[in-house]
């Protein structure tokens, strides 16, 4: 069994103009002041990194890892989750989407499908520039517009779009492969893969490939009402990336997993800030523990409610306090005999 890494904190829904978070330096202050040991690190902002010099230096990427090491942190892990939803993104969202690439690449879909693919690879070599064992990042989604099949979807229509996403996938997960990095995606409603099912289909598109992994977020499965805990059972050996995040599902004789239209506060379904929902994270703990898992417990705070930095302060003790230090012997060794050959056969009648 593996002691899992942590707490450390996703910095996405942190990052601001206003100080403490509008810098690395002083973002790692901060996480290091509420007991955080690791930052995840999201890669569109270049006032935290630069994700082509870190690709193509190491001595700037050598600068990047000693500014979080002399904070006290490590970084955990990279993401690029929004370059990553841009690797595929059906017609009807271009527009809504194009706010996640530069400028120069927006009302040109070809374009900025190159420019996202281009960062998933600098993302790969980056990684292993910092050490890194996996990386965060979205699948993009061709078909979510028909995720519910009324009208009909036409014969064959799944199996082309998975098709087509495994071939736009294969070649970064072989850039990944080169650069000895786990892919990890976070299975999530907006994206092909949003439950087990999906994330088989692009397996089997991606010839089983070995760095296709996965990111562990349960809030996710309860909005879904996904069993979350016989999830970890199946696919543990493709989760490499955890993040810990709440939620809550309370539907009522007017909404259920839809939510009516309704901005987060009123939704049947929420995320919520860690021990302010319903996920069982004693049991969660408990599974990755005793399935060997590899990485960081890595707080990703969303809430309809709390301040957000309220929940970053409650969520490292948090945490802390759901990481198991795993034994490294039996309860009842006490009681344990020293080997007898002789003995066991006599008890078996041999």
């Amino acid at each position: 069994m593996t002691t899992l890494k942590g707490p450390a904190i996703f910095l996405a829904q942190f990052i601001g103009d206003q100080a403490p978070f509008n810098s690395l330096e002083s973002i790692c202050v901060w996480a290091k002041s509420l007991g955080y040991k690791g930052i995840q690190l999201p890669t569109t902002d270049p006032r935290f990194i630069n994700l082509q010099l870190a690709a193509e230096s190491q001595t700037y990427a050598d600068e990047l890892k000693g500014k979080v090491n002399a904070a006290g942190l490590e970084i955990t892990e990279l993401s690029t989750h929004l370059q990553g939803q841009l690797v595929a993104v059906n017609p009807v969202y271009d527009q809504l989407f194009d706010g996640f690439a530069p400028e120069a690449y927006r009302n040109n879909p070809r374009a900025r499908q190159g420019w996202a693919v281009q960062q998933l690879k600098y993302a790969a070599k980056a990684s292993q520039n910092l050490g890194l064992a996996a990386h965060a990042t979205f699948s993009g989604a061709l078909l979510w517009p028909m995720v519910y099949p009324w009208p009909q979807r036409p014969a064959g229509l799944v199996d082309d779009a998975f098709a087509e996403l495994g071939r736009r996938w294969l070649p970064i997960l072989n850039e990944f492969e080169t650069c000895g990095v786990d892919l990890c995606y976070e299975i999530h409603p907006g994206e092909d893969l949003h439950d087990g099912v999906t994330y088989e289909r692009f397996l089997d598109q991606v010839q089983q490939h070995p760095r296709a992994c996965l990111l562990y977020d349960p809030s996710h499965f309860v909005l879904q009402c996904l069993d979350y805990l016989e999830y970890i059972d199946v696919y543990h050996e493709r989760i490499k990336m955890f993040h810990v995040k709440d939620a809550e599902f309370n539907p009522t004789g007017r909404q259920g997993v839809y939510g009516g239209y309704q901005n987060w506060i009123d939704r049947a379904g929420r995320f919520r800030s860690l021990g302010d929902g319903q996920v069982n994270f004693k049991a969660i703990f408990s599974k990755l523990a005793a399935y060997d898992f590899p990485g960081w417990a890595v707080l990703e705070w969303e809430c309809a409610i709390k301040h957000p930095e309220d929940g970053a302060r409650e969520g490292a003790p948090f945490i802390q306090n759901h990481i198991i230090h795993v034994t490294d012997k039996a309860f009842d060794d006490f009681a344990a005999t020293a080997p007898n050959a002789k003995l066991n056969a006599t008890l078996l009648g041999l």
